[in-house]
Formats: structure tokens, C-alpha cells, sequence
């Protein structure tokens, strides 16, 4: 079991997204370590299990409903936060997702094809900003206010969640892909921004783990594999998909100001090798 990091209890956190595969492990293991937790979701009702979660086992947690594309609904979430907690000190941006009418059917365009589905040519693209501004904007807009709260707090922290696709874009899924290298390169900017505040601000790459939204990709309704999958574990030295609580020593890590106090604007990959690997 990962142990309890002292600094930690007592502060308070938002996270963005929080009911998520990935995003609810963190909250739940913040609330473990005695982290005051928020829950932010689109609806109040889906964070709910989550804060109930923690409340269960003896933590503190609330969900609040929390749009990170509307800018009104994010400066509700911090004051109800700052009302109820203190000021928040932790930011999580987990929100996040895809369209299936920004992800193309093929991986590479086909001249010899007669017809495709969806090609690149084929995209909506009122989709493709849609996944732009949640991904990236809805990044840049809960760090701006929330950050802005944070100043003058010692050891306050953003973390961004960032993806395998912002280092080398996947195929089919050019908005996901551009929105996450986006949040690669405001992570480094707003870190140089923030620095003299002492707010730190990094971002975690989770690679290959099984989630609500990417389940239709990587799995076939019988829960075998897909040939998308079977390309994904080939090129994973560890041959396998992450298990979310994989993600939480790296993040207890990047928030505990006395053993990461003096990095920030890094992203870290997660990924059981997928970066590290060439291929031969």
C-alpha cells in the first residue's frame, strides 16, 4: 500500500472530471491521504459516488456540478470550494475526452478505397473545437481561476493530464491528439508564468489504460481485444494496459512539495515503456 505523505492531510483539491476511471483513483487515494476533495463533474450526479466513496472511508468530499467550457460554472465550483474547504490548493485537470465525429474510421487515407466511412476529409468540425475546448481550453480556464487563488498558498500545485498522443499524435484521433500536445506546451508556459508564486504547475501522461471512453477502441463487445489494442501491447515493453492506481505514486510525488519542490513544467509519462520503445 502507498504510504501516507503527511503534507498532504489537510489540504484541499479540486479535480476536474472526478468521476472518471482514472481521475476518480486520485481522488479517492487523496481522500486516503487526507486530502479535502472536490469532485467536479458536468453534473453533480456523477461525482456523487465517488465523494460517497471517500466519505465511506473516512475522508472528506464533496461533488459539485462543473463545466470546465464555461467560465461562470468553473468560478462557482472554486467559491463553493473556497466556502466550504478554504482555499483550494490542489488542481487536478482531468476533464477531458473525444467525439466520435472528430476520430477518423482508417488510420492512414486510402486512395485504392472505395468508400470510407470517415475520413480526415469527412470531420465534423464543429466536433473537433468541441474536443479542443474541453481538453485544452477547459485546462487553460479552470487553471486561470483557480490559480489565481492560490497565490500566496506554499506548496500549491496544478496537475495537468496529459496522453501518450501528445508526444507522437495516434492515429484516428487528430483533436485529442492536438489538444493534448497543446496541454504539454501550457503546462511548460504556465509554469514559467507561475514561478516566482511558487505555484507549481506539471502534468502526468498516462499511457494505455483502459477507460469509459476509449473501451469502444480498445475492446470488442465479446471484451477480446482489438487489432487497435493488439498494436498498442506490441509496442508496450511491459505488454500489458496500465492499472490506474499505477498513476498515484506519481502523483502523491509531484504534490508533495518536500520531494518535488523544485520541478515544475515537466510532463511524465506513465506508460510501461511506450515511449522508450522503437519498435525493433
Amino acid at each position: 500500500m502507498i504510504p501516507i505523505f503527511e503534507n498532504l492531510r489537510g489540504r484541499s483539491a479540486a479535480i476536474t472530471g472526478g468521476s472518471g476511471v482514472l481521475s476518480s483513483a486520485m481522488a479517492r487515494e487523496l481522500g486516503r491521504q487526507g486530502v479535502k476533495v472536490a469532485i467536479l463533474n458536468r453534473t453533480k450526479e456523477s461525482g456523487e459516488k465517488v465523494a460517497q466513496d471517500i466519505i465511506d472511508a473516512g475522508g472528506i468530499a464533496i461533488a459539485l456540478p462543473c463545466d470546465v467550457t464555461e467560465t461562470e460554472s468553473i468560478v462557482n465550483a472554486q467559491g463553493t470550494i473556497v466556502d466550504r474547504f478554504g482555499a483550494c490548493e490542489i488542481l487536478i485537470n482531468g476533464a477531458g475526452g473525444n467525439l466520435a465525429n472528430a476520430i477518423t474510421t482508417d488510420e492512414v487515407f486510402d486512395l485504392a478505397q472505395d468508400q470510407v466511412e470517415r475520413s480526415f476529409f469527412d470531420l465534423d468540425m464543429a466536433a473537433f473545437s468541441s474536443v479542443l475546448e474541453l481538453n485544452l481550453a477547459g485546462t487553460i480556464g479552470a487553471s486561470q481561476i483557480f490559480a489565481k487563488g492560490m497565490i500566496g498558498h506554499p506548496g500549491a500545485t496544478i496537475i495537468n493530464i496529459s496522453s501518450m498522443s501528445a508526444f507522437s499524435p495516434l492515429t484516428k484521433v487528430p483533436a485529442y491528439s492536438a489538444s493534448k500536445a497543446g496541454i504539454n506546451n501550457f503546462t511548460s508556459w504556465l509554469a514559467v508564468y507561475l514561478a516566482k508564486t511558487n505555484i507549481r504547475v506539471n502534468a502526468i501522461a498516462p499511457g494505455f489504460f483502459l477507460t469509459t471512453q476509449n473501451r469502444h477502441l480498445l475492446t470488442k463487445e465479446d471484451g477480446s481485444l482489438t487489432e487497435r489494442s493488439n498494436k498498442i501491447i506490441a509496442k508496450t515493453p511491459m505488454a500489458r494496459f496500465g492499472d490506474p492506481n499505477e498513476l498515484l505514486g506519481t502523483l502523491l510525488w509531484l504534490l508533495d512539495e518536500e520531494l518535488s519542490g523544485f520541478i515544475t513544467g515537466i510532463t511524465i509519462p506513465v506508460d510501461g515503456g511506450f515511449m522508450a520503445y522503437s519498435g525493433v
